[in-house]
């Protein structure tokens, strides 16, 4: 669940901006991404890039960790979650970093914020009830909702393009699997049935394929399915993690995090898993990619 249950991490100051650049797919759209590269402790904050590598821009620059970045449908905005005010709380801010602003400010730990496909509404995870649910709220941080609702733990929303369901993991029958539900928590249905770890489903832009990460062949590995769960082929096959696996615009590309090169960054490849590139490449880690959806 990118990383949620290792994100209580101690505050830290940070100093300067650091860049870099990659290759691989065209420059015109950008991936909002996480990196501790700052270099100093524990400190994650949010950077955006061009999505050949280029243009690495850091848009937080605080003493707290900075995660989980998601895009508005428009690329306008950015949502992300921030402990700078003593918990993990979901923000949100202009696609520059102006404007950050507080949207839950809750008990309990306020995590991994995907917005809907009209903006009009973010789900997020929230442990408030207790453990971690799937909660949705308005885009200006009303009304919010509890949409799972059950004792076992769920996490990583993503919402399906005509916004009609969400996506989510779930460890209700005993192991982490990929189920869907309507968007107003109705019609929960299992979709990976095995004994392995299925997690951080991302629908395809037509809504046709869902991308995940399993542990099925003994590590972390990007795999693809159809919406209703079959199909299910891997695209990422090799000793390493690979893992955080988020679609492009136009469905032609999928971004992921690989530690290959001997630490987390960001990649990006064909939809069906061809041409594997390194786009971040640096001693940091870089992780949690995001693509606008238009």
């Amino acid at each position: 669940m990118k990383k949620l249950y290792v994100l209580l991490a101690a505050f830290m100051a940070v100093a300067f901006l650091q860049g870099g650049c990659g290759g691989g797919g065209g420059g015109g759209t950008k991936i909002a991404f996480v990196s501790d590269r700052l270099g100093i402790g524990p400190n994650a904050e949010i950077y955006v890039m061009n999505s050949n590598g280029s243009g690495q821009t850091n848009l937080t620059n605080n003493a707290a960790d900075d995660r989980f970045p998601a895009f508005s449908p428009d690329g306008s905005k950015i949502a992300f979650s921030s402990n700078r005010d003593g918990s993990l709380e979901i923000y949100v801010m202009n696609v520059n970093g102006s404007g950050q602003t507080n949207l839950t400010n809750m008990v309990g730990i306020d995590v991994d914020p995907a917005f809907s496909p009209d903006g009009l509404k973010i789900a997020f995870v929230s442990t408030r009830d207790g453990n971690y649910e799937i909660f949705v709220m308005n885009a200006d941080g009303s009304g919010q909702t509890n949409l799972s609702n059950n004792a076992a733990d769920d996490d990583s929303p993503a919402f399906s393009p005509d916004g009609s369901k969400i996506a989510f993991t779930s460890f209700r029958d005993g192991n982490r699997e990929i189920y869907v539900m309507n968007a107003n928590g109705t019609g929960v249905t299992r979709l990976t049935n095995n004994a392995a770890s299925d997690r951080e489903p991302a629908f395809s832009p037509d809504g046709s394929k869902i991308a995940f990460v399993s542990d099925r062949d003994g590590n972390r590995e990007i795999y693809i399915m159809n919406a209703d769960g079959t199909g299910v082929t891997p695209l990422t096959i090799n000793a390493v993690y690979d893992a955080e696996p988020a679609f492009s615009p136009d469905g032609s590309k999928i971004a992921f995090v690989s530690d290959r090169d001997g630490n987390r960054e960001i990649y990006i490849m064909n939809a069906d898993g061809s041409e594997q590139t390194n786009l971040t490449n640096n001693a940091a880690d870089d992780e949690s990619p995001s693509f606008p959806l238009r």
